[in-house]
């Protein structure tokens, strides 16, 4: 005897089930009879498992997953480059050959340390050229100044004679004009001897008559003949002192025109001794300035011999060394390198290269978290110091230096290692957090949703899961999150499985960060951790695609199992 299953009405086993119950032994021994009860059963069991399949086709599984409520993290992912905060470069101001290197690599030097010392030979030679024409010219300034005093001394003396010559002509300029007027004086003098003696003669002609005529005495003839003779004599004197007086007015103007002229030359003197002088003051001041010339290269040719020995500026640790002994370096078009100095090697930086689109979203004071190729299970920390805005342009790509200063007291991290950063730019703390799929998600309507069994899906809230008059959805409209970009400030929506129903909550998307986003509820819709938002499913499947297992076969007496796409917890 054989048992035979076949599903009931709603596709599940665990519902009626029709018994279908044939002795073999009692069959009829015609084999029509065997053939015909065989297409029976076989038709039995066909239209068993298409009722089965046509049942199954309309049911309805969904995906879910929890809401997690969490702090959520928006973060930048960058490569960079560890460095030490501050490296300085140490080179050397002259040219040389080096003779002599103290230091090596990481070794700590001071400040103020020899590092290493060049051939002093050829600046020392140079140092001592520059005294030597320094000396030149402090004897040249010295001889320049000696004539400028000399010709400063000139000066005094041709003022001196120039004042003497002045003095002379006026003098003789005075004695000019006293002659002149002892001229005029012996003038009259003459002029009163003249009429002196005219009277004289009129009165010696004139008393010679009253002689003759008795009238006067031969006395008084000879006395006015005196008088004659003296007037005569008065003349002649006169005549004389005007003579001397004009001789001696010719003599005092020429000597006054000699003592103007002597004057003229002691002045044309005084300026030609200026004129010198004022040359010899150019020549000390030229010879002077010679001075400090020579003295700044003596100066400069102590600076160089001095820069011959190489110290460390700082503090630090040496990093990198480019010159061994008998190494040449020449400073005559650009600083040499010799030596790289890290001045503290428990404070480095991190020099990331952030990428166009993510720079904008990157600040000051934010965190960074980075590993490295030397230790990859261990994460560094540090903060972003600074975004710098001069951009790097690589093969069309444009990226920003983003320094990351970290600390390094283990000493662990090493200049020139590579970090491979994530840079926390926005935290959206205690927040609801649901996969993006969340709220992309759009359930299919076929106008009947049913629960499939043994998955986590639910039927629309909606009583009895039928369309509206007008066929729309029975969640409503449901655009938005599918079709808008999911971005921070954006608004959306979720499905959440609610006492075996699926409800639409409206949501304010707060943050987005990988394939998760936070989330708050919008207007007067409620969230709470756990409940089981929709990630996916919801479509018609055939039933092998709902199940794990086959429905119930009435030859293998299997069991329908669970759906194959299940909530996730």
């Amino acid at each position: 005897m054989k048992t035979l299953e076949r599903p009931s009405d709603n596709g599940h086993t665990a519902g009626r089930v029709e018994t279908i119950v044939l002795d073999i032994k009692k069959w009829p021994k015609r084999p029509w009879r065997a053939i015909a009860a065989a297409v029976l059963i076989v038709a039995i069991i066909v239209t068993g498992v298409l009722i089965f399949r046509a049942r199954s086709a309309g049911s309805v599984a969904y995906t879910t997953t929890p809401i997690a409520q969490q702090d959520l993290v928006q973060t930048v992912s960058a490569t960079g480059t560890v460095n030490p905060q501050n490296t300085i470069d140490v080179g050397t101001q002259v040219s040389g050959t080096v003779s002599e290197v103290d230091v090596d690599y990481n070794s700590k030097v001071k400040r103020g340390q020899v590092l290493a010392r060049l051939d002093p030979t050829t600046l020392q030679a140079q140092l001592d050229s520059a005294k030597a024409s320094l000396a030149q010219s402090q004897a040249q300034a010295e001889a320049a100044q000696n004539t400028a005093t000399g010709a400063a001394i000139g000066i005094d003396t041709a003022d001196a004679s120039a004042t003497a010559a002045a003095a002379t002509a006026r003098a003789a300029q005075a004695t000019a004009l006293s002659s002149e007027q002892a001229i005029a004086s012996a003038d009259s003098g003459v002029t009163k001897a003249q009429s002196a003696l005219q009277v004289a003669q009129l009165t010696v002609t004139r008393d010679n008559g009253l002689l003759a005529q008795g009238y006067v005495a031969q006395a008084t003839v000879d006395n006015d003949k005196s008088n004659l003779v003296a007037a005569q004599s008065a003349v002649q004197a006169a005549q004389t002192a005007a003579q001397q007086a004009r001789s001696q007015s010719a003599a005092s103007a020429a000597q006054a025109q000699a003592s103007i002229a002597q004057t003229a030359s002691q002045n044309d003197a005084i300026a030609a001794a200026h004129v010198q002088a004022a040359g010899s003051s150019d020549t000390a001041q030229a010879s002077s300035a010679a001075i400090g010339i020579q003295e700044a290269n003596v100066s400069q040719a102590q600076t160089n011999l001095a820069n011959s020995v190489i110290k460390s500026p700082v503090d630090g640790t040496v990093i990198a060394r480019d010159v061994s002994v008998g190494t040449t370096v020449a400073a005559s078009l650009q600083t040499p390198t010799l030596f790289a100095i890290a001045q503290d090697l428990s404070k480095m930086e991190v020099d990331l290269a952030v990428g166009e689109p993510d720079i904008g979203s990157v600040k000051n004071g934010e965190t960074v978290d980075f590993t490295v190729l030397a230790f990859p299970n261990r994460t560094f920390h540090g903060v972003v110091s600074q975004v710098r805005k001069n951009p790097v342009i690589t093969s069309n790509v444009v990226t920003y230096t983003t320094v990351v200063l970290v600390g390094n007291n283990d000493q662990a991290l090493l200049p020139g290692m590579t970090a491979n950063a994530t840079i926390d730019v926005q935290k959206a703390a205690n927040a609801f957090v649901v996969p993006l799929s969340a709220l992309s998600f759009q359930p299919a309507f076929s106008g009947t949703h049913r629960r499939a069994a043994g998955s986590t899906g639910t039927k629309p809230a909606n009583a009895g899961n039928a369309p509206s008059a007008n066929g729309a959805s029975p969640w409503g409209s449901t655009t938005g999150s599918a079709s808008a970009a999911i971005v921070a400030g954006s608004q959306g929506h979720v499905f959440v499985q609610r006492n075996g129903k699926l409800v639409r909550v409206p949501v304010s998307i707060t943050l987005v960060s990988g394939t998760q986003a936070a989330v708050a509820p919008a207007g007067d819709a409620t969230l709470a951790a756990g409940d089981q938002v929709v990630t996916g499913g919801g479509a018609a499947a055939p039933a092998r695609a709902q199940h794990t297992q086959s429905a119930g076969n009435p030859l293998t007496g299997g069991n329908s199992g669970g759906s194959a796409m299940r909530g996730i917890h």
